[in-house]
Parts: C-alpha cells; structure tokens; sequence
C-alpha cells in the first residue's frame, strides 16, 4: 500500500467497508503475457479468434472473477503500455466516474492517444481531466452552447426526421429496402450543424459532403480500435499489421478537416464569440473544440446512437410496437403535440429508451488511471489497484450484469416503469450514472439529456408515423448497420 496520506485515507475507507462487507481480497488474476507477443495474442483473440464478447466472457470463464488483467487493443507500436485491469460488472464498474480515485487525462480512446494534429494541436475538452484549469472553462462553455439552443432542439430534428422518413418511405417503394445508416448520417450531420451554426451545411461550401469529410476524420483517428470482423485467416492478420502498427498520418485528412474548420469558424461565430467574451477561450481553441463536439461527440455518437436505437425496437416485435403507438398518439392529442411535456409523460417509450442505452451502449468503453491506490470491489470479492494503473470498463458487462438485471439479455421496454426506475443507477451509458447530473467539474457527457430526448423524439414520430416495419441488422466496424425491408404506416381515419 501507498505510504501517501491519500491513498492511506483511501486504503482505510476502503478497508472498513470490506470488514462491513466481509469481501476477501484476493491478488486480481490474469497475465498479460510477454511485453510484445502478449498485447499481439490478446488483440487477435479479441478482433479474430474469439471476437470481442466471447474475450470477455472467456476470460471471466477462466479466471472465475469479473475482475482481471488483460490486454486492451490496439497494443504495440502504437500504445506502449496496453495492460489494463478490466472491471465487467455493475459493482465495480462506477468507480471510473470517481474523478478523486481515476484520472481521466487523454484516455478517451483507451491506452493511446491519436495525434494532436486531428484537434488543431489542442487537447479538446474529452481529453482533459476535470483538474486541469482548462477543462471547466472548456465544459463550462460547452454546457453554455447547449442550453442557449434547447428550444431549437426538438423542432429541428422532427424537421430532420420527415425528410429522414419521407426517403426511406421513397426507396422502399423503389427498391424494396432502405439503407438506414447513410440516411441516418446525412440527418445528423444536418441537424449538428443546423444547431450550432444556423444554417443548413448544404449552404456553405461543404455542401453535402460534411459526413464523408467527418467519417474521414474519424476513422483515421479510431482505426487502430476498429475491424471489419474478418474471420481468423491471411486477411485478418494483414488488416490487424495495416491498422494496429502505425497510426494514420494527420497529412491523409489535413485538407479534410481545414475544411471542416473553416466552415464553423464562419458560421459558428456567434457560439465562438461566447467562449472569447465569457469564457475567454482564445477562438482557435474554441474553434477545434466546437468541431471536436460537433464532429466527433455529436455527430459520431449519433452514427452509432440511432442505427442501434432502430435496430432493437424493431427486434422488440409489434406487440411493444402497438403499446409504444397507443401510449405515444394518446399523449400526442391530449398535450397537443410532441412537446417536452408531452414526452415526459410517455413512461413507456422512456423506458424503451433506457432500456436500449443499457442493452447495447453506444459507447461501450471508459478507460481511467489510478490516481492513488484503492479497493475495488466486485459482487464476491476485492481487489487492490496500484496508483499508475490503467482501469479499463466494458459497459454492456456492467449494465446487463444479472445480479442487478433479471433477463438482462433481453430487450425488456418497460423495464424502467414504476418500481423499475429504481434501476436506473446502473445504467452507465454517459460516462456517468443514469441518475447523476452533468457539471462543469465531472466528465458526464455534455449531451446526456440532449441525447435521451432526440432518441425519445425519434421512437415518438417513428410511432405517429407508422404502426410497425422491420429490419435487417448487422456490424459494421463501430457501429450497427440497419436495412429497413417494410414500413407500415399508419391508416387514414
């Protein structure tokens, strides 16, 4: 144990409350394995051989605890040190909200972190940890921008939805199917961009090319964590050195994401005039962050958000599809509209949200340092973390954990309802408890509320619009990938 007064305050609390809980505390198994050859066998377990679930579940298997080392991609040469001690249950799993035991500097994407380039040479606000000066000004502002624009949040996207809806009704009809994803990307990048600059992108010089420019610029930086889910051969271990040995030059993208800047430097005046006047944020830095929160917080969380969001309603079947229609026009015509209001009172359709958000996170992953030594407890055990340590959680083990979930592999929609709020705080989807505000001082997601109504919104003018459709589902490197095979819209009275 740390001889720091810290980690001895820490090590003691920690220690009364195993003594309550009579929990033994056990050295946390796993092996790493070789410094090189260990990180190589553990990513191509994980992307190849046994796929990223069954690694999780193998090694849980193995080693009898929800707690163990491992490896985490992308490994050498990329990131030098790719040991983490994994935590997969819901017991464990918050205590990398607990910015007094976890650093949460540059870990955004795990055990590397992509060249500065891609922001402008700014360590954006998703890089900082709530104790670096910067991080409350930059999340501060953040908030700020949100709340300034929440009346626009609901009519924009119901606007963004019809010509969402109004294609996919077109080329069901033409083609027999409708891509959803590409859809879905054109109406988020649209929507992104509408609320923080005021216009559509497709009056500036990007036009309608700002997704392909975004999904450029994503990729580049996120390909070392991505695979196209090739089956263990020749082709796998060529994708695996292609991806995982060197991280893509910013000079592939440079041109790209110029463009990007450009665009919200102009258009984005009034949101940059706040961080200078109120917040003084230099522009430039307010600049890259702005399109760091459009581009990458928002816009790609939304292209794994709402393909995911479709794809498990519709699996849910018609019979939830008719009690989600009943509740949603029933509340419609009594509140005279698709108000928050109105929303709030739909308790079957939030809880068809949450329930999503648990099931199949779209942002499966935290990652934390040990700022100090600490216990970690699980349902059975404890374990001690050395300070320096990287803590690594993997969300949909933490939020379909079945000592907290009956079912928990199971689409359940009306989980949440009544008695079944009280669940809430083990779903973790925010980088946060479900029942936990977002602050300036926290690493909550910014957008947390803003993305739990836009999903609401999305299943509510889904049901006003049609009575059922179907799907076909699949994997595409981050994110879902969704067909829609049938519509049934609503009859006229």
């Amino acid at each position: 144990m740390s001889s720091s007064s810290s980690s001895s305050s820490s090590s003691s609390s920690s220690s009364s409350l195993l003594s309550t809980l009579q929990l033994p505390l056990k050295p946390i198994p796993g092996d790493c394995g070789h410094t090189f050859f260990g990180p190589f066998r553990d990513r191509l377990a994980y992307f190849y051989n046994e796929g990223r679930d069954k690694f999780f579940e193998n090694r849980i298997q193995k080693h009898k605890s929800t707690i163990f080392k491992t490896n985490m991609p992308p490994g050498p040469l990329i990131a030098s040190c790719p040991r983490v001690v994994c935590l997969l249950d819901a017991v464990s799993f918050p205590v990398l909200f607990d910015t007094s035991k976890v650093e949460k500097r540059d870990v955004l994407d795990g055990t590397f972190l992509p060249s500065l380039a891609y922001t402008g040479g700014h360590r954006v606000c998703a890089y900082l940890d709530p104790s670096e000066p910067k991080h409350t000004s930059l999340k501060s502002f953040i908030l700020s921008t949100l709340s300034a624009r929440h009346h626009k949040f609901i009519p924009l996207f119901q606007t963004g939805l019809s010509e969402l809806f109004n294609e996919l009704e077109a080329q069901i009809s033409s083609k027999k199917e409708a891509y959803f994803n590409t859809l879905s990307d054109t109406m988020s990048f649209n929507y992104v961009f509408r609320l923080f600059c005021d216009k559509s992108p497709s009056e500036t010089r990007i036009g309608f090319k700002g997704p392909k420019l975004v999904d450029k610029w994503l990729l580049f930086q996120l390909a070392p964590l991505g695979s196209l889910g090739l089956l263990p051969n020749l082709l796998c271990y060529l994708e695996d050195i292609l991806l995982r040995t060197f991280t893509f030059p910013f000079f592939l993208v440079k041109s790209d994401y110029k463009k990007l800047y450009d665009v919200f430097y102009e258009f984005g005046s009034s949101v940059l005039d706040e961080a200078e006047s109120k917040f003084g944020i230099e522009r430039d830095e307010a600049c890259h962050n702005l399109v760091f929160l459009a581009g990458f917080n928002a816009y790609g969380g939304m292209k794994v958000l709402f393909p995911g969001l479709i794809k498990w309603v519709a699996l849910a079947g018609q019979k939830l599809h008719k009690k989600l229609a009943d509740e949603i026009r029933t509340t419609v015509e009594v509140e005279g509209g698709v108000t928050l209001y109105a929303l709030n009172k739909m308790v079957l359709t939030k809880s068809v949200v949450y329930e999503y958000l648990r099931i199949d996170p779209p942002v499966p992953f935290q990652y934390g340092k040990a700022k100090v030594d600490f216990v970690i407890q699980s349902h059975d055990a404890a374990f001690e973390i050395k300070k320096g340590e990287m803590i690594f959680g993997y969300q949909p083990f933490a939020t379909k954990d079945p000592k907290v979930f009956e079912n928990p592999e199971e689409f359940v929609g009306d989980r949440f309802v009544g008695e079944g709020e009280k669940l809430l705080k083990y779903v973790y989807w925010s980088n946060g408890r479900e029942t936990e505000e977002t602050r300036a001082g926290n690493k909550h997601c910014a957008g947390k509320d803003l993305v739990v109504q836009l999903c609401r919104v999305m299943v509510v003018e889904l049901f006003l619009r049609y009575e059922t459709f179907e799907v076909e589902s699949g994997t595409f490197m981050f994110a879902p990938s969704v067909t829609f095979k049938s519509l049934t819209k609503v009859s006229s009275p």
